[in-house]
C-alpha cells in the first residue's frame, strides 16, 4: 500500500472510529463530556501502531501525534461540552497559522508533508526533493504558495467548525464535523490540483525542470 493510501486509510479509521465510539457511548447512556473524553483517545491507537511498526513516526505522523495528544489533554481538562466541540476548530486554526508561518521558513509545511508522497515520482530523473529545492526557485515558490493555500483553507475550515460547535445540538456536531473533514479534504485536493497541474510539477518535460534537463 502506498504512503498516500496508508495515510488516507489511517485518517478514515481514526475519524470514523472516533465518531462511532462517541455515538455508541451516548446510546449506552454515557453523558456527553465523558463520551468526548473517551472517544478523543481513539486516534492515539494508530500512533501507537505506527511506533510499534516503524519505531518512529514520520514528520506528518509526529504533527498528528502532537495535535491528538493536545486534543486529548484539552478533553480531560475542559468540562464545557460546547468548548470541547469547538476545540477542533481552534486546533485547526493553529494548524492553519503554522502553514502560513512556514511559507516564509526554510521548508514550508506543504513541501515537508508532500515529499513523503511524491518524492522519487516527479522530476526529469526522479531527483531528491532536496536537489529540486536547492536548484529550482520556481519549485520553492510552488510549495510556499501551496502552504499559503493550505493555511487559508484550514483557517476557513476552523471558523466553520467553531460556528457549528455552538450553533447545532451537541450530539449532532460530531457527525457534522466528520462530514466536514471529508468535504474539506476533497475541496483542498481539487484546489491543490487546480494549482499544481498548470505549474508543471507533475510533468517531467515541463519548463519547471528545464534547468535540470539541460545539465
Amino acid at each position: 500500500m502506498s504512503t498516500r493510501s496508508r495515510g488516507l486509510l489511517t485518517l478514515a479509521v481514526d475519524v470514523g472510529l472516533t465518531v462511532a465510539l462517541y455515538y455508541a457511548l451516548r446510546a449506552a447512556g454515557v453523558e456527553a463530556h465523558t463520551a468526548f473524553v473517551i472517544s478523543s483517545f481513539v486516534p492515539g491507537v494508530s500512533v501507537v501502531s505506527d511506533l510499534v511498526r516503524r519505531r518512529r513516526p514520520d514528520r506528518l505522523g509526529l504533527y498528528m501525534t502532537v495535535m491528538m495528544l493536545a486534543s486529548a489533554a484539552v478533553s480531560v481538562l475542559v468540562h464545557d461540552p460546547r468548548l470541547l466541540l469547538a476545540k477542533d476548530g481552534w486546533f485547526t486554526a493553529a494548524g492553519g497559522l503554522w502553514f502560513l508561518v512556514s511559507a516564509r521558513g526554510e521548508r514550508p509545511l506543504a513541501f515537508v508533508f508532500t515529499r513523503f508522497i511524491l518524492e522519487g515520482r516527479i522530476g526529469p530523473n526522479r531527483e531528491s526533493w532536496d536537489v529540486l529545492w536547492e536548484r529550482l526557485p520556481a519549485f520553492r515558490r510552488i510549495w510556499r504558495v501551496a502552504s499559503v493555500m493550505w493555511g487559508i483553507g484550514l483557517l476557513l475550515d476552523a471558523v466553520v467548525r467553531v460556528v457549528i460547535a455552538y450553533a447545532l445540538p451537541v450530539d449532532a456536531v460530531p457527525g457534522v464535523n466528520t462530514a466536514q473533514y471529508i468535504a474539506f479534504l476533497l475541496l483542498m485536493q481539487v484546489a491543490m490540483n487546480v494549482y499544481l497541474v498548470p505549474t508543471g510539477v507533475y510533468n517531467r518535460w515541463s519548463p519547471l525542470y528545464a534547468e535540470l534537463r539541460s545539465t
